[in-house]
């Protein structure tokens, strides 16, 4: 170590990001690591995504059917408050799918970093050569 190369990665941001064969081996493990993950949320947020605006959509439905229901008969059941209760239900999703929205975007931009970051490190492991 006399070179004054040092091995470890300083927490003041002085490290040689140059060629350093070890943290590009470590970036892409780490990156191969969490990639599956990553894409398997984004899959459980999709589906959880269109779940959720069928049941919104099946909700909308009995809304309106309850609707005509309590609209053409006289029942001694108030419908109305039910009817509320899915139109609350409906909201919450909405705001659900929103939160889910914004959790899918935020995973889109990791995977892409982390691509970015693989075809970087894999480039500089290879690098082009003057012929």
């Amino acid at each position: 170590m006399e070179d004054g190369t040092s091995t470890c990665t300083s927490v003041d941001g002085t490290e040689d990001f140059g060629d350093n064969p070890t943290r590009d081996s470590l970036t892409e493990g780490i990156l191969n690591l969490l990639k599956p993950t990553v894409d398997c949320l984004e899959n459980s947020i999709k589906n959880t995504r269109q779940s959720q605006a069928e049941l919104r959509n099946q909700i909308e439905n009995l809304s309106v059917e309850l609707k005509v229901i309590a609209q053409n008969q006289q029942s001694p059941i108030d419908l109305e408050s039910y009817i509320k209760k899915l139109l609350d239900a409906r909201k919450r999703i909405t705001i659900v799918n929103s939160i889910l929205q914004n959790a899918q975007d935020r995973l889109n931009k990791i995977h892409q970093l982390a691509a970015k970051e693989i075809v970087k490190s894999q480039s500089s492991e290879n690098p082009p050569h003057d012929g």
